[in-house]
């Protein structure tokens, strides 16, 4: 499974209870914490969603409105007594700032924070079953893109079959992950009697804050959902250009030319107190177009 549900979708101020940017991914069984902007902590909690299970932060770029709610976050993951290792995957100078922070407040973290620094193109992390990778986008400060991939889908269970070969639900999901049960009598019972094959891997693709870029197309081309930002309406072109941002036009014509599946477009101007026509204008380039509504998962 791959799910992205948006925390904030407004652009570097907060107006019509639209909040800054932030999304959480679902792949598989991993929560993934994607840009952390003001707010953040209260949003997981106002949507439900675990935060525990958040072991992998990845955060674009030093604009406040994709950061500013991380210091936060960290302090109120360790004040709920997390113990267990949380990675964090930002521009260099994210480190600095938080150290600088914690160490004027005295405050000291109960759990380990492995911080990785973005500095290229790579692959930031990887497992037998998916993998995230960061790409640079074109913004007026180093800005990075990421992609989440499955590289081994589940399979899937025929409940059926696992009822008449008498296999206990609690071995569910490792029979998803490929393995055979052996029942009380010692007989095993091969997997492929019991699952279906896996669908095809998915994948999502997050573009930040960047400004109309061709580049992308190939780094993003053919995934399931793409992400990419549309501060502006077509008729502000000039001023999306000048700000390092884009508009819906724009991020619509990367989704075509790039393949993809469905286009969620956000990080809206705070100039816009509705947002039927961003969905409207985007359409007509990309049909498959669908706005980042706060509170919402849309699943691939």
């Amino acid at each position: 499974m791959l799910g992205v549900t948006i925390l904030g979708n407004n652009s570097a101020l907060p107006a019509f209870d639209r909040h800054p940017t932030a999304q959480v991914i679902t792949l598989d069984d991993q929560l993934f914490l994607l840009d952390c902007g003001e707010g953040t902590q209260m949003q997981l909690a106002r949507y439900k969603i675990r935060w525990g299970r958040i072991n992998h932060i990845f955060i674009s770029h030093l604009h406040g409105d994709h950061y500013f709610g991380l210091p936060g976050l960290l302090n109120s993951m360790g004040l709920l007594n997390r113990e267990h290792d949380l990675h964090l995957y930002a521009p260099e100078p994210v480190y600095q700032i938080l150290m600088l922070q914690f160490d004027a407040a005295h405050s000291k973290l109960p759990y380990k924070l492995h911080f990785h620094p973005l500095t290229d193109e790579c692959v930031l992390v990887k497992t037998e079953r998916w993998q995230v990778t960061c790409f640079p986008t074109k913004h007026r400060i180093p800005c990075f893109g990421f992609k989440f991939e499955q590289i081994k889908p589940p399979r899937r269970v025929n409940p059926e079959n696992a009822v008449r070969y008498e296999i206990p639900a609690s071995f569910y999901d490792r029979l998803k992950w490929g393995e055979s049960y052996t029942n009380k009598k010692g007989d095993l019972v091969d997997n492929a009697w019991v699952t279906d094959p896996a669908p095809r891997p998915n994948s999502y693709a997050y573009c930040a804050d960047t400004i109309y870029d061709e580049e992308l197309i190939p780094r993003v081309k053919g995934v399931d959902l793409l992400y990419h930002e549309t501060t502006y309406l077509k008729d502000l072109a000039e001023r999306a250009t000048a700000r390092f941002h884009a508009t819906t036009v724009q991020a619509a014509t990367i989704a075509k030319k790039a393949g993809v599946g469905r286009l969620l477009i956000g990080h809206f101007s705070s100039k816009y107190d509705k947002l039927d026509i961003f969905e409207q204008e985007a359409r007509e380039v990309f049909g498959n177009t669908s706005l980042a509504l706060e509170g919402v998962t849309y699943k691939v």
